[in-house]
């Protein structure tokens, strides 16, 4: 099981390269040097099962969220591409898609940016992402959030099933998300979406969250 993992949120202005490509080396190289060392002995003894925690953000970008998202698409396009070869010998490849999850990982990162310097970027965006961004954020963990239990039930759920799927969402409220990418592969009805969403009617979204 992969599990380990950083965040970063915030404008893109205000993050430093190293801090990307520390993220990048966590989240997404972690992986591959774990895949490494333990591939090559399920493939000799023909079984094996490796489950990987990623993200809805593996799936679905979110605005603030580049790097993080970045890194959890690279997990997502890395492991459909070695699932097939994976299968030949016998071994399953599991992709563990979370929403929010309410833990100290979280709440630190918020912490994080609400003391961050944002004089590298324009005031406007600024101002979006600390008035606008993370207050929605905190209703959408408030509401939608899963506990680290709740995950782990379901991880438990992907490494015991006979037939083990390739990717298991953890939280129904996203999939509508997951469909409106697959029923427009344009990415026009999404990305209109969550810009009705977030500049239009944030206020609504709170108000519902709430």
């Amino acid at each position: 099981v992969s599990n380990a993992g950083v965040g970063m949120a915030g404008p893109l202005e205000c993050q430093s390269l190293a801090a990307m490509q520390s993220l990048m080396d966590t989240n997404f190289f972690g992986l591959v040097r774990l895949v490494k060392e333990v591939l090559p002995d399920m493939k000799r003894r023909r079984g094996g099962h490796i489950v990987v925690i990623s993200s809805i953000m593996g799936l679905q970008g979110i605005v603030f969220n580049d790097i993080y998202a970045a890194s959890k698409f690279a997990v997502e396009g890395f492991c459909e591409s070695l699932v097939v070869q994976a299968l030949r010998f016998n071994v399953a490849i599991s992709l563990v898609e979370p929403g929010p999850v309410m833990t100290e990982f979280e709440a630190k990162l918020y912490e994080e940016a609400e003391r961050a310097d944002y004089s590298r970027t324009d005031p406007e965006t600024a101002d979006i992402f600390t008035n606008v961004y993370l207050r929605n954020s905190k209703d959408v963990f408030a509401s939608l959030g899963q506990t680290p239990e709740d995950v782990a039930e379901h991880t438990l759920r992907v490494i015991e099933a006979a037939k083990p799927p390739f990717r298991h969402q953890t939280n129904a409220a996203y999939t509508p998300m997951a469909a409106l990418k697959h029923a427009d592969p344009s990415g026009a009805l999404l990305t209109a979406a969550f810009y009705q969403l977030l500049f239009r009617h944030s206020s609504v979204l709170r108000l519902g969250l709430r």
